[in-house]
């Protein structure tokens, strides 16, 4: 049965229930709003960091509903921002998750996990490319193709 009588709509949805399902496993959590702010926090930080030409690469490989809150409130002309280190990075996260209380730390990190599974191994590595070695840290090790299949 159709949700929303559009199946483009509701295959994203269901994907994106997908991605935060499996967000709140990576966390140890129950609360998919949790999971939703989270990974919402995560992306525009990242995507902040990113060149425009690896925020464009990296939203193609999002699903549909996922790549809109990844582009809101997005101005491409004050990006990429310097962020150098990893506290510096936490703590924009940190802001976007306020008021809720959360390790910046912890959610970056399972996001970044989700990110690994979810997207190209290739494009991953572009976009850890970019970033300061302190921020790649936050990155899970890379899986070879075969190890994930």
């Amino acid at each position: 049965m159709s949700n929303t009588g559009l199946d483009v709509f509701d295959t994203t949805l269901q994907k994106t229930h997908n991605w935060l399902n499996e967000l709140m496993q990576l966390l140890s959590c129950e609360d998919k709003r949790t999971a939703y702010r989270g990974l919402r926090a995560t992306l525009h930080a990242l995507r902040d960091r990113l060149t425009v030409d690896e925020v464009a690469q990296l939203g193609a490989q999002l699903p549909m509903l996922v790549r809109g809150f990844y582009y809101e409130q997005w101005d491409p002309s004050r990006t990429p921002i310097k962020v150098r280190h990893l506290d510096e990075f936490l703590e924009q996260i940190e802001q976007r998750l306020k008021p809720d209380p959360a390790d910046p730390e912890e959610i970056s990190r399972a996001v970044f996990t989700l990110l690994a599974e979810r997207i190209t191994s290739g494009e991953i590595e572009d976009v850890k490319h970019v970033l300061p070695a302190e921020l790649r840290t936050l990155w899970p090790p890379a899986v070879s193709t075969t190890e994930r299949q």
